[in-house]
């Protein structure tokens, strides 16, 4: 994916300012930065949902839109599964919906998760209503993955089992994922760059080993850093 002096506008608010970046194929993307500096709008942007006020998104070579659903898969970071449903049937939703969807795959996922899938959604904790909402989110074969916060609010041992699923289930090789968190220190260890937002700016874009061994720094540290610089 290429970015272009990418902005965004809302009731004449600018939400993002003249991003520009690319987005690798084989590549696991950490999104961070405070709350309101524009994560959620990018990805949104990203998957289509949204239209730039101006600047441009491609994904080899063509303009995204909302036609290109098959072939981003975007994870937002609220549940809008319906709580009558079991699993089995939001998959089957699925299944009915994308023709890159496979329901087996969904079902290897929850059993690798551990989730049941003959329950409705309501009866299940935060946690596996997560293990749900990620297993049907993995089954899709595309070429670019967006998760929003996939680990807000979960306990330790649920974003630790989630964080192994999407490197299970998540074939780099032939496709790139972009994930917003607030995890920084927890998810770290699976990222290949980092991009930094603050007040709808890109701050930075780095390698994570780059980071570790050239800065001596881990990501937060970098982050906080960076940010200071900012401030003076």
């Amino acid at each position: 994916m290429e970015v272009q002096q990418l902005s965004f506008q809302y009731k004449r608010k600018t939400i993002l300012e003249r991003l520009t970046f690319s987005i690798p194929k084989g590549q696991i993307i950490g999104l961070i930065g405070e709350n309101g500096s524009g994560k959620s709008t990018l990805l949104k942007l990203m998957a289509g949902i949204l239209t730039p006020t101006s600047g441009r998104i491609e994904l080899n070579g063509e303009k995204v839109t909302r036609r290109h659903t098959n072939k981003i898969a975007y994870l937002p970071d609220i549940d809008l599964f319906y709580e009558k449903l079991t699993g089995e049937e939001v998959f089957a939703f699925y299944e009915s919906q994308f023709d890159d969807f496979s329901n087996e795959k969904a079902k290897e996922i929850a059993s690798f998760l551990q989730v049941p899938t003959n329950v409705k959604l309501g009866s299940l904790s935060k946690g596996n209503r997560a293990r749900i909402k990620l297993a049907t989110f993995l089954a899709r074969e595309v070429e670019l993955y967006l998760l929003d916060e996939p680990f807000a609010g979960l306990d330790p041992l649920a974003r630790e089992s989630l964080m192994k699923a999407i490197i299970k289930f998540i074939d780099t090789e032939h496709c790139a994922v972009v994930m917003s968190t607030h995890e920084v220190n927890e998810v770290e260890p699976i990222l290949d760059q980092v991009m930094l937002l603050k007040d709808g700016h890109l701050c930075a874009m780095d390698v994570v080993e780059d980071i570790r061994h050239e800065r001596g720094e881990d990501t937060v540290n970098w982050m906080k850093n960076l940010y200071e610089k900012r401030v003076r």
